[in-house]
């Protein structure tokens, strides 16, 4: 075991905590563009653009490997509060909204369209993608209004729609999503270098795939809103019912030339968690980087594997599950990772020797300051001393009050990548 890691059985949450830094370090920037970059162009500008949660980590990483006499510029947009600490370099960060664009995402995304004009084939434009990109790159389509956007947006957060479901959404909705920055680019080289955070790493997912033609329609986001009966006003009903909000597709001669290198995946810092538990003399069970579905029904479900795991074991999990809000209900704080936890909790029943861990890798679980949480066996019990009735607290939608009472809310502050959930139960 690695030195300076927590026992699984004298600490086991320290051991958990440390697995999850394990994902997240893997998933670092710092550590993982350096292999993918390309050599400066020998005539042309180099010109950094991008969005995302690490935007900002990508963007100091790319400058402190770029050669120092090499002409270097840009801008990246990351969410606010992701810049990471340290003096400006030669590339701008600047911080908009997530997950439902604003003003300064707006702005930004303009900025970005200007700088990408009078590009030449001389020219080397690095795009950094990562996930939260979708809301953080805002121009919408003509006859689209940011606040219909806006909107459209939190309808889509509350309907329990997929990722892929809201970005086939987003895309077509979008004047720089989907495509459209990329064709933008021609006729410059571009590469662009992505940390996924989306279930088989497809890059037309990754923050609505910018620079990547889209195999998505605009009938089919037609369908994902009726399908949630999501009301949108006539413009966007009219762009998508007639076509002339479509996307770029492949064989779009303005993509010739360009290409794209996936730095970090989920299931690279699943693995990393899972070799520090293997070192520990866990046997792992790995159920990979695409678990979805209801936050409280994946909750119970990683219960019943726990109930039924050899000991000592953990059981390790990826993806990105949903938690659909009832319209007209109300409902309290929390983020996926926090009502999955609460599920589990409720479903394992005091079950001894099981500790759960789950938290977003970008260190924000939804809207609140908290990462994720943790639970352990004396869980429900502590909750009940506090008056606190568990199963009150999932229908009402309010994790984050009830591991708030309990201080077992994780909290880590922006990590500056991301690549997912992370969920770790531990069976003693």
């Amino acid at each position: 075991m690695t030195a300076g890691t927590p026992s699984p059985k004298d600490d086991p949450q320290g051991f958990l905590q440390a697995l999850y830094f394990a994902a997240v370090q893997r998933a670092q920037p710092s550590q993982t563009l350096a292999a993918h970059l390309p050599a400066p162009p020998p005539r042309g500008r180099t010109l950094v653009i991008g969005a995302g949660k690490a935007a900002g980590a990508m963007a100091r990483a790319v400058d402190a490997l770029w050669p120092a006499e090499a002409p270097l510029s840009g801008l990246v947009i990351t969410r606010y509060g992701h810049t990471p600490p340290g003096p400006a370099g030669r590339i701008e960060i600047v911080e908009a909204a997530h997950p439902v664009p604003d003003e300064a995402g707006l702005s930004a995304t303009s900025r970005i369209v200007e700088l990408t004009r009078d590009l030449t084939s001389d020219d080397l434009v690095l795009c950094l993608v990562s996930g939260g990109g979708s809301s953080l790159l805002t121009m919408p389509a003509k006859g689209v209004t940011l606040a219909d956007k806006q909107a459209i947006n939190k309808a889509l957060l509350r309907s329990g729609a997929t990722i892929a479901e809201m970005n086939c959404v987003r895309k077509h909705l979008s004047g720089i999503k989907g495509g459209r920055l990329g064709a933008m680019c021609a006729p410059a080289r571009v590469l662009t270098l992505l940390i996924s955070d989306v279930p088989g790493d497809a890059p037309e997912v990754v923050a609505s795939g910018p620079t990547v033609p889209d195999p998505t329609t605009c009938a089919e986001a037609w369908a994902v809103l009726q399908h949630h009966r999501i009301t949108v006003p006539d413009s966007v009903r009219e762009g998508l019912l007639n076509g002339s909000f479509e996307s770029p597709k492949r064989g779009d001669l303005r993509f010739k030339g360009q290409s794209l290198r996936i730095v970090a995946t989920p299931q690279q810092s699943l693995d990393a968690a899972a070799a520090l538990a293997r070192q520990a003399g866990l046997e792992v069970l790995m159920m990979g980087d695409a678990v979805q579905g209801e936050a409280r029904q994946v909750g119970a479900m990683h219960a019943t594997f726990a109930r039924q795991a050899a000991k000592p074991c953990v059981i390790i999990s990826g993806g990105e599950t949903t938690v659909t809000l009832p319209a007209g209900v109300p409902h309290g704080r929390g983020g996926r990772n926090s009502e999955f936890l609460l599920a589990c909790a409720i479903s394992l029943e005091e079950e001894p020797g099981v500790h759960v861990f789950a938290a977003d890798t970008d260190g924000i679980d939804g809207v609140e300051a908290n990462a994720g949480a943790i639970i352990d066996p004396g869980t429900l019990a502590r909750a009940r001393g506090l008056g606190l009735e568990a199963r009150e607290f999932l229908r009402q939608h309010d994790a984050f009050g009830f591991f708030e009472a309990l201080d077992d809310l994780i909290v880590t502050g922006p990590t500056f990548t991301n690549v997912n959930d992370f969920r770790a139960v531990l069976v003693l």
